[in-house]
């Protein structure tokens, strides 16, 4: 291996929106992310909807879905 042409290997933290901070080794330095395991629906077992610029609101009005008929689909199952 060629001396000197790799990069450094530092600590870094990872830090999410909600506030849950990990700590590893990278060779980027600390990073921020949106999500993490701690507020992922998937892991979290809570659903949150995350609605970005009307996102959600704008399908439903696409499709014609209103909360009634949401809350009436699930009653049926």
């Amino acid at each position: 291996m060629k001396p000197d042409i790799h990069p450094q290997y530092k600590e870094s933290a990872i830090t999410c929106i909600c506030g849950n901070t990990i700590t590893t080794k990278s060779t980027r330095g600390d990073m921020h992310v949106d999500i993490c395991s701690n507020c992922h629906p998937f892991y979290s077992g809570k659903q949150k909807i995350i609605d970005t610029a009307g996102r959600v609101e704008r399908f439903r009005k696409k499709y014609g879905l209103t909360e009634e008929h949401t809350e009436e689909e699930e009653s049926e199952n």
